[in-house]
């Protein structure tokens, strides 16, 4: 789900990994590692990528819905 949520929401900005990496204070390896569920994220981080992408933490944890999902 969080892979799911960072790649919208960056993606609704305009943004590039390495630009949330930069915003974040994080390596972009480490963004697009998190994209592919590649990496165990901490709550520190969780809440770092969703102040730069400016939303609230939960929004990034919670089950997409059928609304949700791209057309």
């Amino acid at each position: 789900m969080l892979a799911f949520w960072v790649r919208l929401h960056r993606v609704q900005k305009g943004w590039s990994q390495e630009r949330l990496a930069l915003e974040c204070e994080l390596d972009r390896t480490y963004i697009s590692g998190l994209e592919r569920s590649r990496w165990n994220v901490s709550l520190a981080n969780i809440e770092r990528i969703a102040q730069a992408l400016g939303v609230e933490v939960w929004t990034l944890l919670k089950p997409p819905s059928v609304q949700d999902l791209p057309a």
